[in-house]
């Protein structure tokens, strides 16, 4: 199959790639390379030394023999070269990551909030506009977020997706129905991947394209199978106040001793999922595409749940590190619970790697091995969600 990776270069573009490409696809990794720059914008490296993008593909080609193609495209701008590129490559399927995928930056200034709405929603509507406009038959697999959904449950499981609802009419019949489930997001971020969906559902329904979306919870881990092969195909490790996931941010402050940073009261309840399961689960989505005119599918693409303070605890139990409660930057629930489904990607063969079997090696071979490359400075999160909390005030109480 040729694929077609945007924003292969990547924390979670990169490693599918290589994943795709191990297992005899043909890919293609379309790039700007706005994420490195922003690392310099912020002043804040990957924990993990990041090679060019033309150093990784050699590195490539030299531990599998094969070859990953790299366009330099922002996709979000520039439309025709996007287009062409489509109309050249031809793909079977184009893996959508080319996003900023960061809820902090996404609320750190007047700035950020604007670029992750152009950025966003331009790349997304520019793939659908370009899919339409070449003719070819193309699944587009996108990678969004549980965020979409919000962080409550209503006291039931969050389906895949599409929420069953009855309607009963003026003449007292019953309707019934499915309709996406009611988005609630918690950042501009999450917010650009509500809009997504939209467009998604509209172009599937408008033009028939067949579309993937994938609501996944957040990523830990650092290698995959691929990426151990050679230093020079390691993953990101981003341990900064905006782009550092909580779960790695917890692995490299144990790492160099730095108390664990759980925001407000830790109770918190988001989804998880490994690295090499994120890798597997396009894998998935790809080889099971939605019928053309069919309505876009959606799948959750988590393994497990935890509250913050509950994960903080496990890695300083592993660790002897110490937990510390600080300021949640957030506007959010102090505390919530979260019951996903999850079925279609167990039922199609996922066997999902969990947090118990994986963090001490985590530890060890990534976060102390690198610790000499963090800079402490960039632990705290610094980026607020409202003016009050900037004015030193908690969220809610002006």
């Amino acid at each position: 199959m040729r694929i077609a990776v945007l924003g292969g270069d990547g924390f979670c573009g990169w490693p599918a790639s290589l994943h795709l490409s191990d297992i005899g696809h043909e890919v293609a990794i379309v790039d700007n390379l706005s994420r490195r720059k922003i690392d310099e914008e912020l002043g804040a490296e990957s924990l993990t030394p990041i090679a060019t993008i033309n150093e990784r593909l050699a590195a490539w080609k030299e531990v599998s023999g094969k070859d990953i193609e790299f366009r330099n495209i922002d996709v979000a701008q520039d439309f025709e070269g996007l287009l062409d590129f489509i109309q050249e490559f031809r793909p079977d399927a184009v893996i959508h990551f080319a996003e900023q995928r960061a809820a902090p930056y996404s609320m750190k200034n007047n700035r950020t909030k604007r670029y992750t709405v152009d950025n966003n929603v331009n790349a997304t509507h520019n793939l659908l506009v370009a899919i339409v406009e070449s003719g070819l038959d193309v699944h587009v697999v996108h990678l969004g977020t549980m965020g979409v959904y919000g962080y409550g449950t209503a006291g039931m499981t969050i389906p895949e997706g599409y929420l069953d609802v009855s309607v009963t009419t003026e003449s007292g019949e019953t309707v019934n129905q499915q309709i996406l489930y009611p988005s609630n997001p918690g950042s501009v971020y999450h917010m650009t991947k509500v809009l997504d969906q939209n467009l998604f559902a509209f172009y599937a329904k408008n033009d028939e394209l067949r579309i993937t979306d994938l609501h996944q919870g957040i990523i830990w881990g650092t290698h995959t199978p691929q990426t151990q092969r050679d230093e020079r195909l390691i993953n990101r490790f981003d341990y900064d106040g905006d782009y550092g996931t909580v779960l790695n941010r917890f692995l490299m402050q144990a790492a160099v001793g730095y108390p664990l940073t759980v925001h407000g009261t830790g109770g918190q309840t988001r989804a998880f999922i490994h690295i090499r399961d994120m890798a597997k689960c396009i894998q998935i989505a790809v080889e099971n595409p939605p019928a053309r005119g069919e309505r876009m599918k959606i799948f959750n693409q988590m393994t497990e749940t935890h509250r913050v303070r509950d994960l903080a605890d496990l890695v300083a139990r592993i660790s002897g590190a110490e937990v510390a409660q600080v300021p949640n930057p957030r506007k959010e629930s102090a505390e919530n619970e979260l019951h996903v489904s999850n079925d279609t990607f167990l039922d199609l063969g996922l066997e999902p790697t969990h947090l118990a079997e994986g963090l001490l090696l985590e530890v060890e071979d990534v976060a102390k091995k690198y610790a000499d490359r963090a800079d402490r400075s960039k632990i705290p999160a610094r980026s607020l969600w409202t003016a009050q909390q900037a004015e030193g005030v908690p969220a809610g109480e002006k």
